[in-house]
């Protein structure tokens, strides 16, 4: 499936004609611009597609809690970037991407650093770029550094058309 040509899929295509080395560096920054509290909590963005969004986040004393480990909260946060960020990549510029529902079940400890992957099904693709109002459940998959799932989540996010 082609990339789509929206605006985050432009400004994208943009930092990809920097050099390789710091292609990763310049979309952290960019999007950790755009949108504050991900550049604060030091989100890496490892890969950005259409169909699949990753994105890691280092156990840093800033997203600490009690324990040394990723706060529940910053957990939530990375999940919720993660299927925010897939459905940008799909959303056409004249509608509004809107988070509907966000749930999370903490199923295990988590130990090190934690890695989201957000996937988008072909058809939920479709639905996103053609209808003007809808709704999609995005599937959220949320890891440990040892790549045990730590967290089960529920990220439905609608979209409506912009005034």
């Amino acid at each position: 499936m082609m990339e789509y040509n929206n605006r985050l899929n432009r400004a994208l295509s943009k930092i990809a004609t920097a050099p390789k080395f710091m292609q990763q560096w310049l979309r952290n920054k960019s999007i950790g611009r755009v949108v504050p509290l991900i550049g604060t909590a030091g989100i890496d963005f490892e890969k950005m597609t259409c169909q699949e969004v990753i994105l890691n986040l280092p156990n840093r004393k800033k997203v600490q809690n009690h324990i040394q480990q990723i706060h529940a909260a910053a957990s939530v946060l990375l999940a919720e970037s993660a299927s925010g960020m897939v459905i940008g990549m799909n959303i056409p510029d004249d509608k509004l991407p809107l988070m509907k529902t966000l749930g999370a079940k903490f199923i295990r400890r988590s130990k090190g650093a934690q890695k989201a992957i957000a996937i988008l099904t072909t058809q939920q693709i479709e639905e996103i770029r053609s209808k003007d109002k809808g709704e999609v459940n995005v599937s959220v998959k949320l890891l440990d550094s040892t790549g045990n799932e730590v967290v089960v989540t529920e990220m439905i996010w609608a979209w409506v058309a912009k005034r």
